[in-house]
């Protein structure tokens, strides 16, 4: 999905979680290039729509990832007067409503397109995160419509952990155990993931350990390694209930790192008020 319009930018970022700036000229003085209420959506790495382009777009277009850089969800009004420093002398000027929304999205790597990944992944895809999703096989992407997931097809999947962004999660699950020890040992080497999960058995984890303590990495590093993957209390082997199991884990460990957000305090206040209930009237 690529839009053309403001309007589906915005849902697009809405659901992908990327942050982004709504930018609406809120009125205009002498001659404009565009009429009052017309908006575009600009990103760290994109723009949609427009305000009328050239010289006044490029500035509104800058200051708005100046904005974005900060991390903030905020509402700035700008006065932009068209004169020598905006490279437009007909005089007038442009109001500007910069709504700045910042949502935190995790990033999460995928390396392995297999049976797991393919019933994973759509599940995933709901969920507060942006998906790289990479492997070295043709043909194995199935048609997904989730503007969160990034699908890539590349001979070097272990090259393409030099491209993640600090404290992406690294989940991996190839097709072959030699590519799946290479991911593993350089994702703990780079020190900036928080996360490092495998899929296996605990055979395949002792001994995956057990090399890479011969490579010398330390405790501290193997300890960043969780493997098998999953929430082991859901039972099951099917593609499908490994899955829901990784996706169950994941869900966790999204609202573990949110500990004091809206959501989970009405949670808290849920089960608190559900756990008082019950003693009450127990008690009764």
């Amino acid at each position: 999905m690529n839009p053309s319009t403001w309007f589906d930018a915005v849902q697009l970022c809405q659901h992908s979680g990327k942050s982004y700036v709504l930018v609406t000229v809120l009125s205009t003085t002498g001659s404009a290039p565009r009429d009052s209420g017309t908006k575009m959506v600009v990103t760290d790495d994109a723009c949609y729509d427009t305000i009328g382009g050239g010289h006044l777009e490029h500035s509104v277009t800058r200051n708005a990832r100046a904005h974005l850089l900060k991390g903030e969800s905020t509402q700035i009004i700008d006065n932009l007067p068209f004169d020598s420093k905006l490279g437009q002398c007909c005089g007038g000027a442009v109001h500007v409503l910069y709504e700045v929304i910042t949502q935190h999205s995790q990033h999460l790597a995928i390396f392995g397109a297999g049976h797991v990944a393919k019933s994973l992944v759509p599940i995933l895809a709901q969920l507060p995160l942006q998906i790289h999703w990479i492997d070295n096989r043709e043909g194995l992407f199935p048609e997904l419509a989730a503007p969160s997931v990034r699908m890539e097809l590349t001979d070097e999947p272990v090259y393409e952990l030099r491209h993640l962004p600090e404290k992406t999660w690294v989940l991996v699950m190839t097709h072959n155990h030699q590519l799946d020890f290479d991911l593993v040992h350089k994702a703990l080497s780079f020190h900036c993931f928080d996360f490092v999960g495998m899929i296996g058995s605990d055979t395949k984890a002792r001994r995956f350990v057990k090399r890479l303590q011969q490579r010398g990495l330390s405790e501290s590093q193997i300890a960043k390694l969780t493997s098998p993957v999953g929430d082991l209390r859901i039972p099951g082997k099917r593609p499908i209930e490994v899955a829901i199991s990784i996706a169950a884990q994941l869900t966790q460990m999204l609202h573990q790192n949110a500990p004091n957000s809206s959501q989970n305090k009405a949670s808290q206040k849920v089960l608190w008020d559900a756990s008082k209930q019950m003693t009450d009237q127990i008690k009764s």
